[in-house]
């Protein structure tokens, strides 16, 4: 979905558009369910400790090893002392730079530092503020109507297989986790479903959990999002930036048919998705059981 020079908006408009996407909503966050971990905070609603899932052998992912998040650039005080109790010692972050200028960077607990992998988003974000700002329901409805905004989302799926600056980035958040001497470790995004789903799914199904299990921990994004984007949604129209902001709704939430796209495209490049763990990032049989024996038990 390229933009042209004549469709790029002005920096106020933009402003205007950046604030409703990213000002914090407070919201009623769900309840924890079965094994998943949610780690309620006020200033990010999509934290979750990768614990619990259970694996074909019948063991469980160990609790307090890996946790996977949205942005942190809006924690409170409180969260950051609640963050302070995972007793993390990397905190990685997916984020291209753009989306830390326009978002902040992380708070964290004195003495981390987030570690920059930018994993590309094909500039869905800076599009999106462009396509929100220019307040124009046919132009909107254009870029995002259609099925083109699922398309877009697919697109950005296939990348996470197909571009080898994006796999880097997912191979050395999963030998991080891998590593013996090494501590609990934190992974996000900016929404924290798509890369962060994605890293996700991979190390559950690196660890032995069955495909439907790591699926079903995907989609519990929308669960988790759902309130904060509804809010959201009614924000865009009430600042007037857009008629019909249920367009939003296809990049908002994480869909099946994303998650499917990718798979394919690994299968297509790769043989599957174990030929995309060993080849495609590169994962070699020792670094695949450090990950199994750190996180399951």
């Amino acid at each position: 979905m390229p933009l042209s020079r004549r469709a790029l908006l002005s920096t106020a408009a933009l402003s205007v558009a950046g604030a409703a996407l990213t000002t914090p909503v407070a919201v009623a966050r769900p309840s924890t369910r079965g094994a998943v971990r949610h780690v309620p905070l006020h200033g990010a609603v999509n934290v979750r400790d990768l614990g619990g899932c259970r694996t074909y052998d019948g063991e469980s992912v160990r609790y307090g090893r890996a946790f996977r998040a949205d942005e942190l650039g809006k924690l409170t005080d409180a969260d950051v002392s609640v963050l302070a109790t995972l007793a993390l010692t990397r905190v990685v972050d997916f984020r291209v730079p753009f989306e830390v200028e326009r978002n902040g960077p992380d708070r964290l607990p004195a003495g981390l530092t987030p570690l920059a992998r930018p994993v590309s988003d094909l500039g869905l974000y800076a599009q999106l503020l462009q396509i929100i700002g220019s307040k124009d329901p046919v132009k909107q409805e254009e870029w995002l109507g259609g099925g083109r905004a699922e398309e877009l989302m697919r697109r950005i799926y296939r990348t996470f297989v197909t571009d080898p600056a994006n796999r880097g980035q997912f191979a050395a958040t999963l030998r991080d986790l891998a590593g013996a001497n090494r501590g609990p470790l934190l992974y996000h995004c900016t929404s924290g479903k798509d890369r962060t789903g994605w890293t996700s799914y991979l190390v559950l199904r690196a660890v032995g959990v069955p495909g439907t299990v790591a699926e079903q921990d995907y989609l519990l994004s929308n669960t988790y999002r759902a309130e904060a984007d509804r809010k959201l949604r009614e924000q865009v129209k009430a600042l007037g930036l857009m008629q019909n902001p249920d367009l939003l709704i296809p990049v908002q939430e994480v869909r099946q048919n994303y998650l499917t796209a990718a798979l394919d495209q690994a299968s297509q490049d790769f043989g599957g998705l174990g030929g995309y763990l060993r080849s495609g990032l590169g994962l070699d049989a020792a670094t695949l059981l450090g990950l199994r024996s750190r996180l399951v038990g």
